[in-house]
């Protein structure tokens, strides 16, 4: 059983994994794992991603860990809000 510093590494290490999948999914050339602040928004004055970014996660998401986001989904804003959202959404969802 994980203390709660463990749990808080598992997440970060987690998070960090996250972050790597986004920069490669998105081919983010000029963006590090360092870059993304995991509380900033993914979308809009944060990272700057797009709705076609969304479905290219979305499906990546997908593949690697089995959580289906639908587009239509209500908490999509919510899920995809900061690295650190989109994260802990995947964790608590992920079938792989």
């Amino acid at each position: 059983m994980l203390n709660n510093a463990g749990t808080q590494v598992t997440d970060q290490m987690f998070r960090i994994e996250v972050a790597k999948m986004i920069i490669d999914t998105l081919v983010l050339e000029d963006v590090s794992v360092d870059d993304i602040d995991p509380e900033a928004p993914l979308f809009g004055d944060g990272l700057g991603l797009d709705s076609i970014d969304a479905l290219e996660l979305s499906f990546a998401i997908a593949q690697r860990y089995g959580v289906k986001l639908r587009s239509d989904e209500k908490r999509n804003q919510d899920i995809f809000a900061s690295l650190d959202a989109l994260s802990r959404h995947i964790s608590g969802n992920r079938t792989k």
